[in-house]
């Protein structure tokens, strides 16, 4: 009798690597539907880590060092921000000591705080670049395509996932950001518009791709304020102080699925769960 042939051995596939992006925290009503929600959310979508952009989470306008601690303690790995960063003046300092908060690393050098973080996980390293865009931004800072191109390259020295948040106005800029590092970070998705796009998809070369996450904001509001003020704004011109409006919360973000050895995404899946306190 002659012996069986011996199954050729399979490579087993690769375990993925999961990260949650959570878009704008939009005052008391978002940072409490995140902290409720966002261990649920790692639970449920087996995630490996999460990003949130806190940086309209001190009602509506800045954030502070006791409102990213909280939303550290709820299981955010990394907080990014964006041109509102500076509203609230005590965290100023505290940019300098919690390496986990970042505002956008196009400032000019000198500027409080870094826009670049890596973190060790279980699965390996992950990159976190924090960039703004000019289009229609209050703040003229460097050029975002210029300075990401350095960035991304000494990042990618130490680990191939990379992750960027690009806060900018301008669905045209941030499409072509897109393209711009395609098939070098795993993902791009935008934030600032507080509107969730459905064009989320995994470009050809690899990177995940979404024009803006959205918000995690009340869900009855124009971008997270209240309804009235913003109307009356509109019908008369005059100004009107825009307070952070109440009732169910929206929680808005994406999951980006990528393997962890190449750093390419497999997917990308826009999240959203309705929260009420």
């Amino acid at each position: 009798m002659s012996e069986a042939a011996a199954e050729p051995a399979t490579e087993s596939a690769p375990e993925l690597f999961r990260i949650l992006f959570l878009g704008d925290v939009v005052g008391e009503p978002g940072r409490k539907a995140v902290a409720a929600m966002l261990p649920e959310l790692r639970d449920e979508l087996k995630v490996d880590f999460a990003i949130v952009n806190g940086e309209n989470s001190a009602g509506g306008r800045g954030i502070t060092p006791k409102i990213a601690i909280s939303l550290m303690r709820a299981k955010a790995d990394v907080i990014t921000t964006g041109d509102h960063i500076w509203d609230q003046k005590e965290i100023i300092s505290f940019l300098g000591d919690e390496p986990r908060l970042l505002r956008p690393v196009n400032y000019p050098e000198g500027a409080p705080g870094k826009g670049t973080l890596i973190l060790q996980t279980k699965k390996g390293k992950v990159g976190i670049i924090n960039l703004q865009g000019r289009t229609f931004m209050r703040d003229a800072l460097e050029n975002p395509f210029s300075v990401i191109n350095e960035v991304v390259d000494e990042m990618r020295r130490e680990t191939p996932i990379i992750f960027v948040d690009f806060h900018a106005e301008a669905t045209s800029e941030k499409v072509a950001m897109g393209w711009h590092l395609d098939g070098k970070v795993s993902a791009v998705v935008g934030t600032h518009t507080h509107v969730p796009t459905a064009d989320e998809r995994v470009l050809p070369n690899g990177t995940a791709f979404q024009s803006d996450a959205g918000m995690c904001g009340p869900l009855d509001s124009v971008i997270g304020s209240q309804i009235e003020p913003v109307l009356e704004k509109f019908l008369t011109q005059l100004p009107a102080k825009f307070g952070v409006a109440r009732g169910p919360v929206r929680i808005n973000g994406a999951l980006v699925t990528l393997n962890p050895a190449t750093g390419k995404a497999v997917s990308i899946e826009r999240i959203a769960r309705t929260w009420e306190e």
